[in-house]
């Protein structure tokens, strides 16, 4: 019987959050326990650089539930509890303080970690990275008109960080190692509307532009220095260049890994009764083809619940597509699919791109590998999704025409 059962969640996300949530709702009448290496309850993390960084959303918004909530349903929520050890064929982990448990069935949902600078300098007070709801805090504090902010990367945060600095008044200066922000993830075609969009906002891009040291007087950053030898003054400097999966428990237990941990269609690890969702889930994924590993806010939503259903023994056949969206100013954006470099023939546009209302689609071998929308929100990314999951040939001059609708082409 599931009273006699300990299911034991690491990590306290999303993932992990609506994992326990799931687990309840579906009948589970055992012992869950919520391991939380922070010492907030669960909260997602999008408004870390959108609605809470923006000032538009209060800070509670961004957690999954309120403390009480996890009580009031029977899950053992610990906050600031460590987990130093994963040791599967005891079916047991250890808590850093020397605290132990034993589990029937477990869940890894550690998330991920920034990457961080290694240049001189790069551990002054004022050099942030935005990860956690303290980093958002602190960032909200010094966010206001004449600070200076420098943002070394021009991926989805940095773009995001920049475009919150600017609504509070900051100047900002974002330095980017490529030609374009997001050029690795967008292409071309579309990440020169990410580069307009800033540069029209008045965010300074120094693009091709690598950081060699940050210099600090009196132990607060002055200026960031690239190695062609420009010199960007700045007050804070916030990195956003990348994060790593945090894989380390994951790596002492011998679980199988690539880039990720391996997990299977069902999200089940190397190791019996143990499972993996979200940033570090490197999942077989049965639509794609492919070993997919995905760090979107979606993919912690949806796949903690696919995990504790499998946990459960239910049939769990994860095919969610990634999913991922972005506010910047006046633009929304939604985009689903995969579509790495490399893996599509040409990016086809429909609408009005210098209006910044448009659709684009990668495309190989006529078929949707992805798609994305921007400021199109009456059908949103539903027909788009239709289109890369049907894997259907179409033709791209009536896939280019916005008077076709998506459904006929």
């Amino acid at each position: 019987m599931s009273a006699e059962r300990t299911f034991v969640i690491v990590g306290g996300g999303l993932a992990g959050a609506k994992a326990a949530e799931t687990l309840r709702e579906e009948g589970f009448d055992g012992a869950v326990v919520l391991l939380a290496a922070e010492h907030e309850p669960p909260y997602e993390r999008p408004p870390l650089s959108k609605g809470y960084l923006l000032g538009h959303d209060e800070r509670s918004k961004a957690f999954v539930h309120p403390e009480q909530w996890y009580a009031d349903h029977d899950i053992e929520l610990r906050l600031g509890a460590r987990v130093e050890t994963l040791e599967p064929a005891e079916h047991r982990v250890r808590i850093a303080g020397g605290d132990t448990l034993t589990y029937d069935r477990l869940l890894l949902a550690t998330g991920s970690e920034p990457r961080r600078l290694d240049v001189p300098g790069s551990d002054l007070d004022d050099v942030r990275y935005l990860r956690e709801l303290p980093d958002a805090d602190r960032l909200l504090d010094v966010l206001e008109p004449g600070h200076r902010v420098a943002v070394v990367g021009g991926g989805w945060i940095g773009l995001e960080v920049a475009a919150a600095a600017r609504t509070h008044g900051a100047e900002v200066t974002l330095l980017e190692l490529a030609d374009l922000p997001l050029q690795g993830v967008l292409g071309n075609e579309v990440a020169r509307v990410f580069a307009g969009l800033h540069r029209d906002h008045g965010v300074d891009l120094r693009l091709g532009a690598q950081v060699r040291e940050i210099v600090g007087a009196d132990g607060r950053v002055v200026a960031v220095v690239t190695t062609d030898g420009d010199e960007i003054m700045a007050d804070t400097v916030v990195v956003g260049i990348g994060v790593r999966p945090a894989v380390d428990l994951a790596v002492a237990a011998g679980l199988d890994l690539d880039d990720g941990v391996v997990v299977d269609a069902a999200l089940r690890t190397s190791a019996p009764d143990v499972y993996a969702a979200g940033d570090i889930a490197s999942i077989d994924h049965p639509l794609l083809g492919t070993r997919l590993r995905v760090e979107h806010w979606a993919n912690a939503l949806d796949g903690g619940p696919a995990a504790a259903r499998s946990m459960l023994g239910q049939d769990v056949s994860y095919d969610r597509l990634p999913y991922f969206f972005t506010d910047q100013y006046d633009l929304g954006m939604e985009y689903i699919g995969h579509a790495p470099p490399g893996s599509y023939d040409e990016v086809v546009l429909r609408g009005d791109v210098d209006a910044r209302a448009f659709h684009a689609f990668w495309v190989r071998d006529r078929r949707v590998r992805a798609g994305m929308h921007v400021n199109l929100w009456d059908d949103g990314i539903a027909p788009v999704e239709e289109l890369v999951r049907s894997g259907r040939s179409v033709d791209a001059e009536r896939l280019a025409d916005p008077e076709i609708a998506l459904s006929d082409v």
